[in-house]
């Protein structure tokens, strides 16, 4: 252990702590910008490249950027001299002077890091700006994500989290000097790179460089159109985030009163992916068996492991990078696409509506959610299944400029037949969990035995790869899951390499599933939230009177009138897919 004195105070940490953090313990408060924690992620990023963190320290002639500075025994420092604040306020006056002056109307106002920081420390006039022109840049805008480098300081957590993290590696820092900005390489547009849209760089981004599209605007004009029935589909994830944008505790379900403002909003019907999710199980699960079944009479030609195929984000990355494996991942949709399909056909049969005249919305905790409603193959004759999806945070935004008063809402129910569902469906938000409804039902459907124990644990947790072996009767199934795409990609190079054991892999792009996804209220990187909002899924999950999705009554109802049986022709039509090679799509210079 090591003892220094900051700001009159003694402490004692480990060796290696920074001062950032030693100080942090003693309940001092150092203004960062550059810096990202996210320890608990197994990423810090702290490349002191922003200079507001900068404290005195005893001895040194220069200032010390606090995130990247490690303690030694003795060491005495000053957080808030007169030659600290002076260089912080110096700092931030050259950073501003590079920054578009557009608060009023930014979409990061009022939740951006850098105007917190320009108040906290005084900012009050910009000095500076004479010295030389503004970098200007075209704005990017994709289907998912505008990207805004006007308004990039280059503090490189975007980079850290999709190259260190997700491994996908879209980012990379180009130029130098005030042009100096983090970009796709070459300068490219996201579109031609090989972002997957998952949203974790918009996540940590401190300013408006990087937003999601936002389709608020659009819904409003669409909710007031009196020739549009306009329906609306909320993931599970949503439930246990919400209401964080309202000040409850991370964790605190809010099913009841999401569905009340959504009325309030004035949707048409208000349905739960949760349903679609119900859905999803019985097409990917027979999928799974048909492949178990043929590999147990010595198929081989059969592909395994499966795949799941419920996340956009993790689509989109072995779409790009792991051309080679594209016939290993189930076909089934996701649940977004695989509601809006049943909502555009047999829903909409039965209100008497026209397609065209039906606007399927989704609320999503997710930005790759935006670009997969976009995709061509889920359209039919230019109109797609789903229209737009908007995140969680536009569905707050929207609460709060309806003036809903959310937290003295009455719980509501959803409609049916689209908004009833299975504790299965529930459990689709956490990692670990679409699995986890999969053996519910695949179990049952495989051994013609009743499963007593739903609650398999040992598919739980945070840990970014894991592993279980489920016994079907006496037939051991090998499963993998992981969630970040970083840990995705290691998994994939064992089954590439031909190393690999399992039967089925479940993968999720963002820490922690759904619930981490990066349209939901911002984590910060704080695993703790994480775990509430989990537990929270699965708490309502253990709350449902049915927890398999293949007794789901009105899963079965949908079957009997409408698809015949899971994986028919009319199912596969409707509810599957297929894989694009993206490689031959990607602007490679």
């Amino acid at each position: 252990m090591i003892k220094l004195t900051i700001d009159n105070k003694i402490v004692e940490v480990e060796k290696g702590t920074t001062i950032y953090k030693a100080a942090k313990k003693v309940g001092i408060d150092i203004p960062v910008l550059c810096y990202m924690d996210l320890a608990d992620l197994g990423i810090e990023h702290k490349p002191g490249g922003c200079r507001i963190c900068v404290v005195e320290v005893e001895g040194r002639r220069n200032l010390a950027p606090s995130c990247s500075t490690e303690v030694t025994e003795g060491m005495v420092v000053n957080t808030h001299s007169i030659r600290v604040l002076n260089a912080r306020r110096i700092v931030m006056e050259l950073i501003l002077s590079d920054h578009p002056k557009e608060c009023l109307v930014c979409p990061k106002s009022g939740n951006c890091e850098l105007q917190s920081i320009a108040i906290k420390l005084g900012i009050r006039d910009i000095p500076y700006q004479e010295i030389s022109e503004m970098s200007t840049y075209r704005v990017d805008f994709s289907p998912s994500i505008i990207r805004n480098m006007d308004k990039c300081i280059m503090c490189r957590r975007c980079e850290t989290m999709c190259n260190e993290f997700q491994t996908v590696g879209a980012l990379s820092a180009v130029n130098r000097g005030f042009m100096s900005v983090v970009a796709p390489a070459f300068e490219m547009d996201l579109e031609d790179s090989v972002c997957t849209y998952c949203g974790q760089c918009v996540a940590v981004c401190p300013t408006a460089a990087l937003t999601e599209v936002d389709h608020t605007n659009k819904l409003i004009r669409d909710l007031a159109n009196p020739n549009k029935t306009v329906i609306v589909q909320t993931a599970p994830a949503v439930r246990a985030a919400l209401g964080e944008e309202f000040g409850l505790e991370p964790g605190t379900l809010v099913t009841g009163k999401m569905v009340s403002a959504l009325r309030q909003l004035g949707f048409k019907y208000v349905f739960d992916t949760d349903f679609a999710a119900d859905l999803t199980i019985m097409e990917e699960g027979t999928e799974l068996l048909e492949r178990l079944s043929k590999h147990l009479k010595g198929d081989k030609n059969v592909k395994l492991p499966i795949l799941t195929s419920c996340c956009p984000g993790w689509v989109n990355f072995f779409e790009s990078q792991f051309t080679d494996m594209l016939d290993i991942p189930s076909t089934a949709r996701s649940p977004q696409q695989m509601f809006g399909a049943i909502a555009k056909t047999y829903f909409a049969q039965k209100i008497n509506v026209k397609r065209e005249d039906l606007i399927v919305v989704s609320i999503m905790p997710c930005l790759a959610k935006k670009y997969e409603c976009q995709r061509d193959e889920f359209k039919v004759n230019g109109n797609p299944d789903v229209d737009y999806s908007i995140s969680t945070r536009e569905l707050a935004s929207l609460i709060k400029r309806a003036n809903i008063s959310f937290n003295s809402l009455q719980d509501d129910d959803f409609d049916a037949p689209l908004g009833e569902s299975s504790g299965a469906g529930v459990i689709f938000g956490a990692t670990g969990g679409v699995i986890e409804a999969a053996v519910r039902t695949a179990y049952e459907l495989f051994t013609g035995k009743s499963l007593e124990k739903v609650d398999f644990k040992e598919l739980r947790g945070m840990e970014g790869i894991r592993q279980a072996t489920i016994d079907f009767g006496g037939t051991p199934i090998n499963i993998g899951i992981a969630h970040g795409l970083g840990k995705a990609r290691q998994l994939l190079e064992s089954i590439r390499k031909g190393e690999s054991n399992f039967h089925a892999i479940e993968i999720m792009a963002c820490p922690g599933g759904c619930i981490g996804g990066g349209g939901q209220p911002l984590h910060h990187g704080k695993t703790e939230i994480l775990k509430k909002r989990m537990e929270a899924i699965y708490r309502e999950d253990e709350g449902k009177t049915i927890r398999k999705s293949h007794e789901n009554p009105y899963i079965i109802k949908l079957y009997e009138e409408f698809l015949g049986k899971p994986m028919s022709d009319k199912a596969h039509k409707l509810l599957h897919t297929h894989y694009v090679d993206k490689k031959k799509r990607i602007i490679y210079i």
